[in-house]
């Protein structure tokens, strides 16, 4: 069953959206991302977790009116391993996540296009080998198709409202942490030239 037509034009559009965010953020720049991965620059951290938080909010906010719906994967540790170590060491090295990626392709950034360029085939190669690996990536850790409200039996906005407040905590501190370190404008003063 394919979404409706509207649905797939608000993606398309909140997905622009987001890519100009990127943009004007500055995460598509290959600097920002590496200087992430050595704790001198948080801005990835801070524009990924303000699109976590409003995307947990907007989620659960719109679930019961049936605008989204929740699709579920299993919980399979040893894959989530397997793929958090993969994708981290090739974000460290490619300088560029999935999506800034492409904002950075947008700016015409080459490096970011040879980048996509590898990322669509190493997709292709997966989609490939998929029977051979699905046995040994499914292989420890199935925990089904379970969210952490499930698995605590509590409200699914108990779990926001603490990613919230988490998310607050950690601005608070970055922003104190960085508050000395921000650079100030300095307006050029008009030089003086005088007449011979």
């Amino acid at each position: 069953m394919f979404d409706p037509l509207w649905k797939l034009a608000l993606g398309l559009v909140t997905g622009m959206i987001f890519g100009l965010l990127l943009q004007k953020g500055r995460v598509a720049k290959f600097h920002v991302i590496v200087n992430q991965f050595l704790f001198r620059d948080w801005t990835v951290v801070k524009i990924m977790g303000t699109a976590v938080v409003v995307g947990a909010v907007g989620i659960y906010a719109l679930l019961p009116t049936d605008a989204v719906s929740l699709h579920i994967k299993p919980l399979v540790w040893f894959g989530v391993v397997v793929g958090g170590i993969a994708f981290g060491v090739g974000m460290a090295i490619f300088g560029y996540c999935p999506g800034t990626s492409v904002a950075a392709c947008g700016e015409g950034r080459r490096d970011a296009m040879v980048g996509v360029i590898g990322m669509l085939l190493g997709a292709g190669l997966y989609v490939l080998l998929y029977p051979q690996l699905s046995d040994l990536l499914n292989s420890w850790g199935d925990a089904g198709k379970i969210t952490l409200p499930e698995w605590s039996s509590t409200s699914p906005w108990l779990w926001v409202g603490g990613l919230c407040l988490l998310a607050a905590g950690a601005f608070a501190v970055l922003m104190r942490r960085s508050g000395s370190k921000t650079p100030r404008l300095h307006t050029a003063r008009p030089q003086r030239h005088n007449s011979v």
